[in-house]
């Protein structure tokens, strides 16, 4: 029995409308004569998915009874027993009730499957496995239903339910997804329009993954080798030459020019697994291609340009970078190299050969350690200086030999003299053996003469075979040791690896690994003083260089002091004390340094980071200090200075009630100017960080109504929704009062006669959010910040568009109490003032904090 095909309808969040898509396609299979039945489809309440049922076949629900309470769960047994050609089954990331024939729907829809049964199901993107962290870290909640990614990507079609945040809050705000008394909160909390964007975005991101991977598969299928250019992926070939970065820069400008386009690094190691290429050049050039966005890759080949096209053609590269080739014009002439063989087999993908510095000028030569030690090399002279003469005494008292017979013993001779000295001695070997089997053993005798052809050729086959086994020995001889030298670096940088990622600070973790891996005494990571760059280097003293991090005893303090040194740039060096490194150690070592540049980076950035958070938080006091001095200092100073005017007027008499109002006028006036100016010098002592401020554990349902007292009649209206079990928030009660004050005023304002706002809070991902909702005239998106500038009623801002000058001020005493302050559109117009305070997770310590 063939199994029935899977349809998911995927979407961003509840309410996008995946149950009525998925409706729509059953009743489109209903009309071509399909059997089509529903099994569960979910309505929530929703009329416009309820009436879409319509006279679709509906399977009766099997009920449970779990905790003295009743549910109702898809009767899977009836739906198998019916068989229809396609079920609805909605909601395939859903928990059965205890006691269903399964603990999940999604393995009730497999069961279906292989009843050979096709299945229209749905399931939103907060359910998937793979990113239900992701989507708990973005939205502050836990998403416990959650279906395997396997299971959805192993569906024949996942159709993609998309609407835009702003729609689906309008659907909201209608009534469309929830019933009216959970409108609000949902608003507020899981259907803000960040956590709605960002979740669309997962699932554009999702299903973008499941495309590639269904075009990767069909391509597979059909045998299809050549380039779609279904999306933009620039391949940049690595040699671990010094022209690397030159082409990953060159390429990354190449990708840039297609939004979305990939950018990926490959190197093409020899397959024999000997090293081939600079690893501290290859490390550099890793670093930078991860920083630029591109991802590095390594493969493994023995002919470089099919391996470079059978990678860029597994990733349908639509373009490949290569460096013009570094060998002279003469190596040019006899191969035509990697550049010109790749362009001509390349088919669809575009080429581009990138021009450098080192182009032409060769490869840089390199001596080739001896294959053999010193030890077996003299021995191996001393084998053939010895051997053939005794070879030649021991033939000549045997019984008569034919000449071939000879030589085969010679030759056999030179073999094992390759075997044990390597090639030189063997050389010396084969030399020497020619003389003396022309000299004793080819007619005429004793003489170098020799008088048959065929005598000559023996010879001359004899010198050939025994240089081409020479050869041969010794480069076997040399290919073993490079392999064992090639695993022993390979270990090494496994276990380096492994010490950074243990280590606690990873740059002195590194500089440990390398200490140990080859028994120094210290290693030390030196940098240039920004004035000692320009000195010559015979200028530069012990005190132009600083230590930035050493390990072990007596480290250096300036190169001259180690025995090796390894620059990484300009300005930063590793040195080594204790022994000189050989020459084969050093590639490795500057791997070792190339990783420690990029370490002690890091530990830079995060350092700079941490600097740069206080000041960062200075200067949000400088701004709510500003604010404050320029609006609410000028109010009750007016205030106070019109009624001592008036009272000081000579021209009015007033009685001893008006005389009392003026003076309370004044009074209350400067009692504000006095908290106003308190409030400053506190602000600007915390600027200079030497207040310390006494935040208090408060909660909302008491600085709420004390901030509406203060506002007087106007706020009698206003409605209040803070529920009853709302955490209390840690701030300091005077800024948190007047932070109030200032948005329910402006609210207030400009909400239109006989709609006051409304006030509702929740607690959110560690936050309380306290929102002021009004439904007046609004401003537009891109206003949003003109509304917190400063100074914005002296006449130098736009004066039509902000909702209140003392929100400049407010978003700066939010921010001082860790805090914030920001807008959003209000369903169906208006605006929302959303502040978000941290919620008490603990209780605070006595007495202020610095």
């Amino acid at each position: 029995m063939p199994r029935g095909e899977l349809r998911i309808y995927l979407g961003a969040a509840p309410g996008v409308g995946k149950t009525y898509a998925m409706l729509e396609e059953a009743h489109r299979r209903a009309e071509r004569g399909t059997d089509v039945v529903i099994g569960l489809v979910e309505t929530h309440g929703r009329k416009h998915t309820a009436a879409m049922i319509g006279d679709l076949e509906q399977v009766p629900r099997r009920s449970l009874t779990y905790r003295g309470a009743d549910f109702t769960e898809m009767d899977l047994d009836a739906v198998l027993a019916r068989r229809p050609e396609v079920a609805v089954v909605d909601e395939l990331a859903h928990t059965n009730v205890p006691g269903s024939r399964n603990g999940k729907r999604w393995q009730d829809v497999q069961e279906l499957l292989d009843a050979g049964i096709d299945v229209l199901t749905t399931v939103n993107v907060q359910h998937l496995e793979s990113i239900n962290d992701v989507v708990t870290q973005i939205t502050g909640t836990v998403q416990r239903e959650t279906v395997p990614d396997e299971v959805v990507r192993a569906a024949e079609q996942v159709e993609l339910v998309d609407m835009t945040p702003e729609a689906l809050r309008r659907r909201m705000a209608h009534g469309n997804i929830y019933r009216p008394d959970k409108i609000d909160a949902a608003l507020g909390n899981y259907f803000r329009v960040g956590n709605l964007t960002a979740l669309r975005e997962l699932a554009l991101l999702w299903l973008a993954d499941k495309v590639d991977e269904q075009l990767g598969h069909y391509r597979s299928q059909q045998g299809i080798a050549e380039t779609w250019e279904a999306r933009e992926r620039v391949v940049v070939a690595l040699t671990g030459g010094p022209e690397g970065e030159t082409l990953i820069r060159r390429a990354a400008r190449i990708a840039a020019r297609s939004k979305g386009a990939d950018l990926l690094a490959v190197h093409v190691a020899r397959s024999d697994g000997l090293a081939g290429a600079d690893p501290a050049q290859l490390a550099r050039q890793r670093v930078l291609v991860e920083s630029l966005g591109g991802t590095y890759h390594q493969v493994l080949g023995a002919d470089v340009p099919d391996a470079l096209l059978d990678f860029a053609r597994g990733v349908n590269a639509t373009q490949l970078v290569l460096g013009a080739s570094r060998r002279g014009r003469f190596a040019q002439i006899l191969s035509r190299g990697v550049g010109v063989t790749t362009i001509a087999n390349s088919d669809a993908i575009d080429v581009h050969l990138v021009t450098h510095t080192e182009a032409g000028r060769g490869r840089p030569t390199v001596a080739l350690p001896a294959a053999l030690s010193r030890r077996r090399r003299l021995l191996g002279f001393g084998l053939a200086a010895i051997g053939m003469p005794l070879l030649t005494l021991l033939l000549t008292v045997l019984p008569d030999l034919t000449l071939a017979s000879d030589i085969l013993l010679f030759l056999a001779g030179v073999v094992v003299v390759a075997l044990v000295g390597g090639l030189w001695p063997a050389l010396v070997a084969a030399l020497g053996g020619t003389l003396l089997i022309n000299w004793f053993f080819t007619p005429p005798f004793y003489t170098l003469t020799i008088a048959e052809p065929d005598n000559l050729l023996a010879l001359v086959v004899f010198v050939g075979v025994a240089l081409a086994v020479s050869w041969i020995v010794d480069v076997a001889a040399r290919r073993t040791r490079e392999a064992a030298r090639a695993a022993a670096d390979a270990q090494t940088l496994a276990a380096v690896a492994g010490g950074v990622l243990r280590g606690g600070r990873p740059l002195i973790a590194l500089l440990d690994q390398l200490r140990e891996t080859f028994g120094l005494r210290a290693v030390s990571v030196l940098e240039l003083a920004e004035d000692a760059a320009s000195r010559p280097t015979r200028a530069r003293d012990e005190q132009a260089w600083r230590v930035v991090a050493s390990v072990g005893d007596h480290a250096a303090t300036m190169p001259d002091s180690g025995e090796t040194t390894v620059p990484v740039d300009d300005r930063i060096t590793v040195v080594l004390c204790g022994r000189r490194l050989a020459a084969a150690d050093r590639r490795l070592v500057e791997a070792f340094a190339a990783q420690a540049a990029v370490a002690l980076r890091q530990e830079r950035l995060a350092e700079e980071a941490a600097t740069a958070r206080p000041l960062a938080a200075a200067d949000r006091m400088r701004t709510a200090l500003l604010a404050a001095v320029s609006h609410d200092l000028r109010t009750p100073l007016a205030s106070a200075k019109a009624a001592v005017t008036s009272l000081r007027s000579p021209d009015i008499d007033f009685d001893e009630e008006d005389r009392a109002e003026l003076l309370a006028t004044a009074e209350e006036s400067l009692d504000r100017l006095a908290r106003l100016v308190a409030n400053l010098l506190d602000m600007s002592r915390l600027q200079a960080g030497v207040l310390g401020l006494t935040p208090t554990t408060i909660g909302l349902e008491d600085a709420v109504p004390r901030a509406l007292d203060e506002l007087g009649p106007p706020a009698v209206d206003v409605s209040t929704d803070i529920p009853a079990d709302l955490p209390a928030v840690t701030a300091d009660p005077g800024l948190l009062e007047r932070v109030l004050v200032n948005i329910f005023a402006n609210a207030l304002r400009y909400s239109p006669p006989g709609q006051p706002p409304t006030i509702t809070a929740s607690a959110h991902a560690g936050q309380v959010e306290l929102r002021v909702i009004d439904t007046g005239p609004g401003i537009p998106e891109d206003k949003w910040e003109h509304v917190f500038l400063p100074f914005q009623r002296l006449g130098d801002r736009d004066n039509q568009t902000g909702v209140g000058l003392g929100l400049a001020l407010s978003r700066g005493l939010a921010e001082a109490m860790g805090g914030s302050l920001t807008p959003e559109t209000t369903p169906g117009g208006g605006l929302t003032m959303v502040l978000r305070l941290p919620a008490v997770t603990h209780s605070l310590a006595e007495g202020p904090q610095e």
